[in-house]
């Protein structure tokens, strides 16, 4: 993970099975076609725009094996959407890996991260927890278990409250990516406190409201949230890529992409 990099997560996600707090019930949808970014083609690009901010890197399937500690207060760090041992989305991620493979190297740790959850604390985690994630890394059950994590706590409730909220590509984009960094909840520094300050400031288009006005609202008061924050200070992924993209109009997601991130240039041709 590139100097300044932000962390996965916020809040603790909901359990496996229950309705999470991340959202507020939805509105009327909008059709979303073969366009939203739950479209295979698009969905993979959102991985790819996560991919570059929270770990320098287009290649998002590779980060299946990352893990480190960032030292911003929760503890370990790891996976495709910054899993975290502090906020509760790792011991989920590692009960949810035990339920599709009984017996796998991280199940040993399930009472360690228990113990964890809500701290920066390694306890019973060191020394192994590192290596045997990057073995687990490996194996096609664990990749899928943070694929299903990554959709039901993260990608699944932003893709449907933004289209709830009227939203095309970029808009639910910039909620997938503000639930990831900032994690569900609806105090001011999670995902339903930004949104909030946002309707607070402007109609979504479910509303009648401007689709672009409506993001700028949104884009604002996430980067409030992230300057409110000591471990999310560098703004990059807001200032110079989703506010890049919404200034050129770009509400569809269409490619080319070009964009930077915390110091470094990405494009996505097609």
């Amino acid at each position: 993970m590139a100097p300044g990099n932000p962390p996965g997560t916020g809040g603790n996600p909901p359990a496996p099975g229950t309705p999470g707090p991340a959202v507020p019930p939805p509105g009327p949808a909008i059709p979303a076609g073969g366009t939203g970014l739950d479209s295979p083609r698009l969905k993979d690009i959102a991985q790819q725009l996560v991919s570059s901010a929270e770990n320098s890197s287009l290649d998002w399937r590779a980060q299946y094996t990352y893990i480190e500690d960032i030292h911003d207060g929760r503890g370990y760090t790891g996976g495709i959407v910054g899993f975290t041992s502090g906020t509760g989305d790792m011991l989920q991620l590692v009960k949810h890996y035990q339920a599709l493979k009984p017996g796998n190297a991280l199940a040993r740790y399930l009472p360690a991260l228990e113990k964890v959850d809500g701290s920066a604390s390694h306890s019973g985690l060191d020394p192994s927890f590192v290596a045997d994630w990057h073995r687990a890394a490996q194996d096609a059950a664990f990749q899928q278990a943070q694929n299903d994590e990554r959709d039901r706590v993260y990608f699944n409730p932003a893709v449907e409250q933004a289209k709830a909220d009227g939203l095309h590509a970029l808009g639910q984009f910039a909620y997938y990516d503000a639930l990831v960094m900032h994690g569900p909840g609806s105090d001011r520094l999670s995902f339903g406190g930004i949104r909030a300050a946002a309707l607070a400031k402007a109609k979504p288009p479910s509303k009648g409201g401007d689709e672009t006005a409506y993001l700028n609202a949104f884009l604002d008061a996430r980067r409030a949230a992230m300057k409110a924050d000591s471990s999310h200070q560098d703004t990059g992924r807001v200032d110079t890529m989703q506010r890049a993209f919404l200034k050129a109009g770009n509400l569809s997601l269409a490619t080319p992409l070009r964009w930077t991130v915390y110091g470094d240039s990405y494009t996505i041709q097609s």
